[in-house]
């Protein structure tokens, strides 16, 4: 039989013990199991709400199955509430943040990282101090600056902008992608700049091509952050019919039917679950280059 490895809180020797070795293997299964309840079970309950009638969902709201499934209250949620307009616009909030959020983390994290000039230190320490402020004591300075832009004399309320560029401006995305750019040989550079290639043929052949995981890191905090997030896009774009989901659902929980809003939520939380599971293999990669710990 297999046994652990050595390296641990246990020694090899600990583990051929029949008590300690049993006790520690039934120990991990027990935090496996409740691991996968934390984790799955809102999401198992979330499917079984989706799927019951209002009387099922008000009535019994523990059970483990409807006495009924009601796979159409995906149809209505789609079609009633109007669930794919939201996503619509959700999906191009999301996409302006994402494109916004990558385009300025790697550029900065370029310029400070590998380009390095004299007033880096300045610009690197202002990001730093950023991250120390609370995002909700800008909120009126933000919101008073997009409806004036500064020079311009523009709104942008209302519009896609209003939400993709404030996005941009995300110092931990910045400090993610200096981090992972200075761990990148100077050699490189170096031999590049031999060759004649100038700082953007350095970042567009060198620099992105060795890049994918922490662009894979930046991509997901972007995406996740844009997709579930309420109190901005809610000042920015009070048009009701230009909201994305997470502001629409709440305002559509005072009337419609709790069935149907549940479905309409689980749709919701459809996306940014198949973005991870789709790229959690770069995604794994990023953090361990980052050196991020769970």
């Amino acid at each position: 039989m297999t046994t652990s490895p050595g390296r641990g809180v246990l020694s090899q020797a600990d583990w051929r013990k029949p008590a300690t070795g049993t006790g520690w293997r039934v120990t991990h299964v027990l935090l496996l199991a409740g691991l996968l309840l934390a984790g799955l079970g809102p999401l198992l309950w979330t499917f079984k709400a989706a799927v019951s009638s209002t009387a099922d969902l008000l009535g019994d709201p523990l059970t483990l199955w409807p006495s009924q499934a009601r796979w159409e209250n995906f149809t209505d949620a789609w079609t009633t509430l109007e669930i794919r307009h939201y996503l619509l616009n959700t999906v191009v909030l999301v996409a302006g943040s994402w494109f916004t959020q990558l385009v300025i983390a790697t550029t900065a994290g370029y310029a400070l990282s590998v380009i390095r000039p004299w007033y880096g230190r300045y610009v690197y320490g202002a990001f730093l101090v950023t991250l120390f402020v609370p995002a909700t004591v800008t909120l009126v300075a933000l919101y008073l600056t997009i409806l004036d832009l500064p020079g311009l004399n523009v709104s942008i309320a209302n519009t896609p902008l209003a939400v993709w560029l404030p996005a941009g401006a995300h110092a931990f995305n910045i400090l993610l992608a200096k981090q992972f750019f200075d761990a990148i040989p100077r050699e490189l550079f170096e031999a590049a700049r031999v060759d004649g290639a100038g700082a953007w043929t350095v970042f567009r052949r060198i620099v992105l091509p060795m890049s994918a995981p922490i662009l894979a890191v930046i991509s997901l905090f972007a995406v996740m952050n844009a997709w579930k997030d309420f109190l901005w896009p809610l000042i920015a774009i009070t048009d009701p019919r230009a909201q994305p989901i997470a502001v629409a659902l709440p305002r559509l929980a005072q009337a419609a039917d709790p069935a149907l809003l549940v479905a309409g939520l689980l749709i919701a939380t459809v996306p940014p679950l198949l973005i991870f599971l789709i790229f959690q293999r770069h995604i794994v990669r990023g953090i361990g280059f980052t050196g991020l710990k769970g």
